[in-house]
């Protein structure tokens, strides 16, 4: 028998060309090295380098006024299940408008705009950030709760434009929420390196949140399970990082116990002025340690993180929110430097 063919042989050779775990797949080089660079985040509030939108385009229109239920003071379809809080169809151009103008404020603090489409009948594709969640190295992608009756069109299924476009950008896929998990990204938020959390509700179920940790477990990122109280969805509309040792909070909306827990990692909760809408508040979105991008209706609470030592800068966005989301939702950083 030659030497080749025999387990001695494979038994030198594989000596010689080791499999090595370290460097991790999260390492800046190895990231460089494998997927051409850096992908990821280490937290809510470090440099924002490039970040996901989606214009609000033609699937808008779907929202008619002839769907208007008074009871809510808002349009609203129970089968593709979205809402808008008017009595008449938005106005598109209005939306596009805020939508640009909030573009154009990225861009001002040297942040790269990325564009993902939609589905032609979503009318909720303009809240990318429930799509998935930026971690370390790459994404999660997440699994979207709303999905019709029996199966319309609901919001799942832009899980898969936010894979193809990952898939486009080069940016790794770290899991798929998969199974009877429901996760959206709303409800994810890092506190610091080392701690995240996640706030459960019909939105989130404990499937996707298993899955979610695990990723987690693997950077020593512990993360933090935080029901959420009434028909909260999720987590961003409770709390938001704005500085590396500051939050924005509606306390109201928080546990005891984790208003205990962010004082005990030094962090600040700020609660929102409550002479501001509590949404349009606290939906904002950090674009460096301690500066934020802000709804321009938040006056209040614009001046309160400014005392706190915060650098402010707004944009209006009262036509888009009306569809339920503000500038958190409707944002999804692919790449922070580190705070």
């Amino acid at each position: 028998m030659k030497l080749r063919d025999s387990a001695q042989y494979y038994h030198l050779v594989l000596r010689r060309i080791p499999s090595r775990a370290l460097p991790a797949f999260e390492d800046e080089d190895m990231q460089a090295r494998v997927w051409g660079r850096r992908w990821g985040v280490y937290d809510d509030v470090g440099p924002l380098r490039t970040v996901l939108l989606h214009r609000p385009g033609e699937e808008i229109l779907r929202m008619t006024s002839d769907r208007y239920d008074p009871e809510l003071d808002a349009l609203i379809d129970d089968e593709e299940q979205w809402y808008f809080r008017s009595d008449r169809g938005p106005d598109l151009g209005a939306m596009q408008r805020e939508h640009d103008a909030f573009a154009e404020v990225l861009r001002g603090c040297g942040t790269e705009v990325v564009y993902l489409e939609g589905g032609p009948r979503d009318p909720n594709a303009m809240f990318v950030r429930d799509n998935g969640i930026v971690v370390k190295g790459g994404a999660v992608v997440g699994r979207m709760g709303p999905v019709g009756k029996p199966y319309g069109t609901g919001r799942r299924g832009e899980e898969a434009f936010l894979s193809r476009k990952l898939a486009e950008l080069g940016m790794p896929i770290l899991h798929t929420v998969h199974g009877a998990g429901l996760l959206e990204g709303g409800s994810f938020t890092f506190l610091n390196e080392r701690t995240a959390v996640v706030g459960t509700s019909s939105r989130q179920n404990a499937a996707g949140v298993d899955q979610l940790r695990c990723v987690l477990r693997h950077q020593d990122t512990e993360l933090l399970e935080v029901p959420l109280v009434g028909y909260s969805m999720h987590i961003d509309g409770a709390l938001l990082m704005v500085d590396r040792d500051k939050a924005l909070v509606q306390v109201e909306r928080l546990p005891f116990w984790f208003l205990e827990k962010l004082a005990e990692l030094g962090i600040e909760a700020i609660p929102v002025d409550f002479r501001d809408d509590g949404g349009a508040a606290i939906n904002c979105l950090a674009v460096a340690p301690g500066k934020v991008i802000l709804d321009a209706s938040a006056v209040w609470t614009a001046e309160l993180l400014t005392k706190r030592g915060c650098t402010v800068l707004t944009t209006p966005y009262e036509e888009c929110r009306k569809h339920g989301g503000g500038l958190h939702c409707s944002s999804l950083p692919l790449l922070r430097d580190r705070s």
